[in-house]
């Protein structure tokens, strides 16, 4: 095999070794101990395929192999990967799955979730490096980007909360609360507290609804006109309330209810 091939097998040890408790058994090694080739080779045509088309030219459960090979090296993961497009849909709820859930799909364990959950963290880093300490005006867009990466495949409702200084550059974000799969606790007083020690002079506002579904409830409404209502008292504009469906979202302001 060449040896600058990128993404080579890491060298496997001489002796086997039990992996973490739910993750894939490892097949009969070949002989000398290389993973068999059958293995070795479909991850190597994988591995090409991406390098050069990259992601848009792979299904998802070819983009989840991708990931899974690093966590199991001697397996065959595309009937996990096919396992777990089936549990969650798509590529992204299965990175976006919490551990527990991610736990329960025969076959993972705790290198499967690492690898996965690592995944879901760099892209929401990556998309969060894009809006912050930038104008909200003109990267609405990737604002948007941002809360979907963040938020659309959440298990539980979230309510964040986007600080913004008097050129509307974004300046925090910060998760206010965690909630439970159809509410989320919400302080105005807090929210408030927060904004001053920012010298922030205008916030949006963010949750999702786990459901799918980004119409908001007369709870939503409610909680809103309270913070807004505590923000006009400090002289702190409120320009918008985003709620995060799984496809697509719901502005306040745009639907007049701001």
């Amino acid at each position: 095999m060449d040896k600058n091939r990128a993404f080579q097998e890491a060298p496997l040890p001489l002796f086997s070794s039990a992996r973490p408790a739910g993750d894939e058994a490892a097949p009969p090694l070949a002989p000398g101990g290389r993973v068999p080739s059958y293995i070795a080779d479909h991850r190597a045509r994988l591995r090409d395929r991406f390098m050069q088309g990259g992601a848009e030219a792979m299904p998802d459960y070819e983009l989840l192999e991708l990931l899974l090979f690093r966590a199991i090296p001697r397996q065959d993961v595309k009937p996990l990967a096919r396992r777990l497009l089936d549990r969650f849909g798509d590529f992204n709820r299965v990175i976006s799955a919490s551990p527990a859930r991610l736990s329960e799909v025969a076959g993972v364990g705790p290198a499967v979730v690492q690898e996965l959950k690592i995944v879901a963290a760099a892209a929401q880093r990556l998309a969060r490096s894009r809006v912050i300490q930038r104008p909200v005006l003109t990267s609405w867009d990737a604002l948007l980007d941002y809360c979907h990466t963040a938020m659309a495949h959440g298990e539980i409702e979230q309510f964040r909360v986007l600080y913004l200084d008097r050129k509307n550059v974004l300046i925090a974000d910060e998760e206010q609360a965690r909630g439970t799969v159809d509410h989320v606790p919400v302080y105005p007083r807090e929210i408030m507290r927060r904004a001053l020690e920012l010298t922030a002079s205008a916030l949006i506002l963010v949750h999702n609804h786990p459901s799918g579904d980004p119409t908001p409830s007369q709870a939503d409404i409610a909680m809103t006109g309270r913070i807004v209502a505590a923000a006009e008292v400090m002289g702190i504009a409120v320009h918008d309330h985003l709620i995060i469906g799984k496809s697509r979202e719901l502005s306040f302001r745009s639907e007049g209810l701001l």
